[in-house]
């Protein structure tokens, strides 16, 4: 178990965008329909659309939008919208390495999209393979400071089989395999009630410095590809000081 650490600074966080919790929904829904199509609509036999329906629930959409989406899914017929579900690689200012998780009906069109993204933002789309190295795939279940103490959520995730427990002053994001991600939820909300989030994401290994210029350049960049609305997630390896974002934020 890892104590504290600058995670909340490396990974591109979904809560800075309340101001677009429309189009958060729409892309929680988007998943649930996907993992529902793709797999059976039983959650209890579908690990990806346990997690989704999770994911869901945490951003607080309405149960009756998480239902009709997997009813639709399960419902047949020709009529029905073809998803992919792509991962992109690429780097942006400074050498930093990014993971762009997509949903899409057209692969052209959203690559296309991408690539002019990152060139207009001083980056690059890369081949397949060329980033993904330097992250690992975990499960993350967040919950805000107040929700527990750090020994007790600590505690906590080492009964549910979590890898990592980080509680810092903003919050507490337990760390696990991704195949355990639903049932480790529901075991920490039945104790801690709904957490702030439940996701699957891209974990850096290493990370790259970047001073307030280019911090500045990368969150634009993030800013960008996450308005997409192919776009789910977006992580990216950057580090960046508490001094650093001090000063953006002012």
């Amino acid at each position: 178990m890892a104590g504290h650490s600058k995670w909340a600074n490396i990974m591109y966080r979904k809560g800075a965008q309340d101001a677009r919790r429309a189009k958060r929904f729409t892309k929680l829904i988007r998943e649930v329909y996907v993992a529902a199509r793709e797999g059976t609509p039983d959650p209890d036999h579908n690990p990806r659309l346990r997690t989704a329906i999770a994911a869901a629930k945490a951003q607080s959409v309405p149960k009756d939008n998480i239902e009709r989406a997997i009813r639709k899914a399960s419902g047949g017929g020709d009529g029905q919208e073809r998803f992919d579900t792509l991962s992109y690689e690429g780097f942006g200012p400074g050498g930093v390495a990014f993971i762009v998780d997509a949903i899409t009906d057209n692969r052209n069109r959203t690559a296309a999209t991408l690539r002019s993204i990152f060139s207009r933002h001083g980056g690059s789309l890369g081949e397949s393979g060329s980033v993904a190295y330097l992250f690992s795939r975990v499960g993350v279940i967040a919950y805000p400071a107040d929700a527990a103490s750090g020994d007790d959520m600590f505690e906590a995730a080492l009964e549910v089989g979590a890898d990592e427990c980080e509680s810092e002053a903003d919050g507490h994001e337990v760390i696990c395999a991704p195949d355990s991600l639903s049932e480790a939820s529901e075991a920490l909300a039945g104790r801690f009630g709904a957490p702030e989030r439940v996701e699957i994401v891209w974990r850096p290994q290493t990370t790259v410095p970047v001073d307030e210029e280019r911090a500045a350049a990368v969150f634009k960049l993030l800013e960008a590809l996450d308005d997409s609305d192919d776009v789910q997630q977006v992580s990216a390896n950057y580090d960046v000081t508490d001094d650093v974002l001090r000063k953006l934020s002012a």
